[in-house]
C-alpha cells in the first residue's frame, strides 16, 4: 500500500445507492473496495469462512449444493442478536484481514472502502473519512420493495435495524445526495473526487491506521 494512501469509507443505508456511487468513484480511477463483495468469497464453497459458519449453524444454512443459503443465513439471524453476534464474531475478523490485504496491495492516491455498516461495526477505523450515501427513507423503502421483492413492512424492519439516518449524517465528513438525479449524484462524486485528490496531495505520509 502507498504510504499515506487517504481511505475513504463509503457507508449508507440499504437501497441507499452505495454502489452506485461506488462505480461512480470507479469511472474516475480511484479504486475500490467493496466489502460486500469480499464477505462473499470470505465463504465460498471450500473456504474456511463456510466450514465454520456450517458448524456453528448447521448443514441448513447451506443450499443442495453446498453453498451458504444466504436467504436462510438472514432469516435466521434477522431480528435475532444474539445469533447475529456470533454470525459477526466468525465473519468479521476474517472480512477484515481480508479487506486489510486489499489495501496493502494498492497504490492510489485514494481509496473508496464501501463498508454498509460502517458504523455499526468496526470498521470504522480503518478508514480516514467517512462518506454517507443518503437518501429519504421513503425513497429506500420504494427501492427495497421493487428490487428485493420486499413488502413495505419487511422493507422498513431491515431499515430499523440499521443505524438511522441522522447517526449516518452525524457521522458523516462527507455527503453524497443520491436523491435526486443522476447527473446530480455524478456531479457531487466529481467534486468530491477533487476533493480527495486535493486532500491526499496535502497530506500524503500524515495518515495513521490502525490495523
Amino acid at each position: 500500500m502507498a504510504a499515506g494512501m487517504l481511505r475513504v469509507g463509503l457507508t449508507g443505508g440499504i437501497a441507499s445507492g452505495k454502489t452506485r456511487v461506488a462505480e461512480m468513484f470507479a469511472d474516475l480511477g480511484a479504486p475500490v473496495v467493496d466489502t460486500d463483495a469480499v464477505a462473499r468469497e470470505v465463504v465460498e464453497p471450500g473456504s474456511a469462512g463456510l466450514r465454520a459458519v456450517r458448524a456453528a449453524f448447521g448443514d441448513s444454512v447451506l443450499t443442495a449444493d453446498g453453498a451458504l443459503d444466504r436467504r436462510k443465513v438472514r432469516e435466521l439471524v434477522f431480528g435475532d442478536a444474539a445469533e447475529r453476534a456470533r454470525l459477526e464474531a466468525i465473519l468479521h475478523p476474517l472480512i477484515r484481514a481480508c479487506t486489510l490485504e486489499r489495501l496493502e496491495g494498492l497504490e492510489a492516491p485514494y481509496v473508496i472502502v464501501v463498508v454498509p455498516l460502517l458504523l455499526e461495526t468496526d470498521f470504522a477505523d480503518l478508514v480516514d473519512r467517512i462518506l454517507v450515501v443518503d437518501c429519504p427513507p421513503e425513497t429506500q423503502i420504494e427501492r427495497v420493495v421493487a428490487r428485493d421483492r420486499a413488502s413495505r413492512d419487511e422493507a422498513r424492519a431491515i431499515l430499523a435495524a440499521q443505524a438511522d439516518r441522522a447517526t449516518r449524517l452525524g457521522a458523516a465528513d462527507d455527503v453524497v445526495d443520491n436523491g435526486g438525479t443522476l447527473d446530480r449524484t455524478r456531479a457531487k462524486v466529481a467534486e468530491l473526487h477533487a476533493r480527495y485528490l486535493e486532500l491526499a496531495r496535502d497530506c500524503r505520509g500524515g495518515f495513521g491506521h490502525a490495523e
